[in-house]
């Protein structure tokens, strides 16, 4: 069986050319279609000594225990499609790559960059082509099937944006050997960096922002989160993923070091080494610049700049053909654009701890791939998935956060660094020199963010990390000020939602809606508060608010009109509660805690939680 394969294994991908259009062209006539392509194929890798692991709909990925095999399943492949009749008026092209490298199988599939690759491998090609990485090349050279040859086309940079891989075309005398050419990002001009590691997962997220991208009235896109989500890897793959579509290529502008917004348009034009003439302004230089060209801006880092927003809308009156992507922990609030939040990776099941099904929660993958960067050897089992799971719930699915941690494998087993991850400011921290100052530590990234708030956001901020679970607005106006602090927390809440540091979850039926936060976030608030000294203050307004909260219920009735309503509320609010309890417990308040116990009772009946 495949699945007992180890070692460096051949992955072979395959998918017809333009089979959207074929669907659309010949509805009656695919299925047989795809049913005379998949067993075509499936006979040609399994006559090969291999085995076709996925369908995909339009194509198949096999895998081979050596890479001879496999290149002569594609050869064998090609050429039995050439050969066969097809019930639609034009033949059928498949296109096809080669990889090699270290999988891992889990029922019945393969996980790993070397899969990764070869679909982006395969996705440079043509109908009909067959292309092979520099991997398979060496592999099979010793052993290359008679009457074929290798067409070396150079090194190409792939829609990964992973380091330029060396390709060549599988050549025979009986098989097509001219095509366009590759589909690379090369055929564009562009300055988008190699990334040294695979995008894990995001699949969603990708498609949607290129397909919003390629729409004729959709012309600027923001992405929004918080730091370390990730905002700007998925800007950077969604534009390589679309370079196809202008002309004049796409292009990264860093701001992360610009902190005047004044500079925003020369910042621009650098990218291109051009600076503004005569009596210009550079505003002007850019505009003149970009009118006659088709073009895609990815403005990373945009919070620091926020202030910019008017030019972004200058650049898109004056040029019709430049569309532009943002990333940004604050929205620019101009016309046009369109907000996509980026949101943490899916959290894994808490009580999963089979490693087959947690290989396909992204969290998890990022993990263990990251591991095994610095760790070859790791692999996900039955004995380290539960510590995985809670490593990647504790660090609410965040990648920057997801990404350190595992760079600590060296040193620590998954349980002992959960352990460790109570003090996470302090432990997930990494020396590598290439990351920007602010992910070299989930510190640094969160005082990025911390830092452009303005006093009275600070404040607010620092707070709200006494409230556990959530919170309401009426909540909030009652506990973060004081009635002799002129402090407007509902503007306050409000600019932090914009800028991704807290969001708003809508209510259901009549209830009021409420304000969440990663735990991550609340974590470092409440570092910043207690450096502030006045911590105790408000965790003691914070357990009296909820105390007075707890004495709207009639502790002699657990059901009923009278006490339904308000118990509902308690029940949305039973962390507070709990936190309030436990906090006037750790300072031995009787009265309070007396007061916070007043409707515990009916809570604990109604709900469910006796043994509590």
């Amino acid at each position: 069986m495949a699945d007992s394969w180890t070692g460096t294994l051949t992955f072979l991908a395959t998918d017809i050319q333009g089979s959207t259009e074929l669907w659309e062209r010949y509805p009656g006539a695919m299925p047989a279609v795809l049913e005379r392509h998949n067993g075509l194929l499936q006979a040609a890798v399994e006559s090969c000594g291999g085995r076709v692991f996925k369908n995909t709909g339009d194509g198949l990925f096999s895998a081979f225990p050596a890479a001879p095999p496999a290149v002569a399943a594609a050869l064998a492949g090609q050429r039995a499609l050439l050969a066969a009749e097809w019930p639609t008026p034009e033949p059928i092209r498949v296109r096809m790559a080669l990889h090699s490298g270290e999988a891992e199988a889990r029922g019945g599939d393969y996980f790993g960059p070397p899969v990764n690759r070869v679909a982006r491998i395969m996705a440079a090609g043509h109908g009909g082509q067959v292309l092979l990485s520099q991997a398979v090349e060496r592999l099979a050279a010793e052993r290359f099937p008679e009457g074929a040859a290798l067409r070396d086309m150079g090194r190409r940079s792939l829609k990964d944006l992973a380091e330029p891989e060396r390709i060549f075309q599988l050549v025979a005398t009986d098989l097509p050997a001219d095509f366009p050419p590759l589909v690379t990002l090369d055929a564009r001009p562009h300055n988008l960096p190699a990334q040294l590691t695979p995008l894990v997962g995001r699949e969603r997220e990708v498609a949607e922002v290129r397909s919003l991208l390629l729409e004729r009235d959709v012309r600027l896109i923001t992405l929004l989160g918080p730091g370390g989500t990730g905002k700007t890897r998925l800007g950077l793959q969604v534009a390589a993923e679309v370079i196809d579509g202008f002309r004049d290529g796409v292009w990264l502008v860093n701001l992360a070091p610009v902190h005047d917004p004044a500079l925003l348009p020369a910042t621009i034009l650098q990218i291109w080494g051009r600076k503004p003439e005569g009596d210009r302004s550079a505003l002007e230089e850019l505009d003149e610049y970009l009118k006659e060209r088709e073009l895609l801006l990815l403005l990373d880092n945009f919070e620091q700049v926020v202030e910019a927003a008017p030019v972004v809308s200058e650049i898109l009156r004056a040029a019709g053909g430049v569309n532009v992507l943002v990333t940004s922990q604050a929205a620019l609030r101009i016309q046009g654009e369109h907000e996509f939040p980026v949101a943490p990776l899916p959290l894994p099941d808490a009580n999963e701890a089979d490693p087959d099904r947690l290989a396909s929660n992204e969290a998890v993958s990022l993990f263990v791939q990251r591991a095994r960067a610095v760790r070859p050897a790791f692999t996900l089992s039955r004995e380290n998935a539960g510590a995985v799971v809670q490593i990647a719930r504790r660090l609410d699915g965040l990648p920057l956060a997801i990404e350190l941690a595992a760079a600590r494998i060296k040193l620590f087993t998954p349980l002992a660094m959960l352990s460790r991850l109570e003090r996470q400011f302090d432990f997930l921290t990494t020396g590598g020199r290439d990351r920007p100052d602010r992910h070299r530590t989930l510190r640094a990234a969160l005082a990025w963010s911390y830092d452009l708030l303005d006093e009275t956001e600070r404040k607010v901020f620092d707070r709200m990390s006494v409230f556990d679970g959530g919170f309401t607005l009426e909540a909030a106006e009652a506990v973060l000020t004081t009635p002799d602090e002129e402090l407007d927390v509902l503007e306050a809440l409000a600019s932090l939602v914009d800028k991704s540091l807290i969001r708003q979850v809508p209510a259901a039926g009549d209830d009021e809606p409420r304000f969440e936060r990663l735990r991550t976030i609340r974590a470092y608030a409440a570092e910043m508060l207690e450096k502030s000294g006045e911590a105790e203050f408000w965790r003691r307004r914070h357990a009296e608010h909820f105390a007075d909260l707890a004495e709207t219920v009639d502790p002699g009735h657990a059901s009923g009109p009278a006490v339904e309503r308000p118990l509902r509320r308690l029940q949305r609010e039973y962390e507070n509660l709990r936190a309030a309890m436990e906090w006037a417990l750790e300072r031995s308040d009787g009265p309070l805690a007396v007061r916070l116990s007043h409707a515990l009772p009916a809570l604990w009946f109604t709900s469910g939680l006796l043994e509590e």
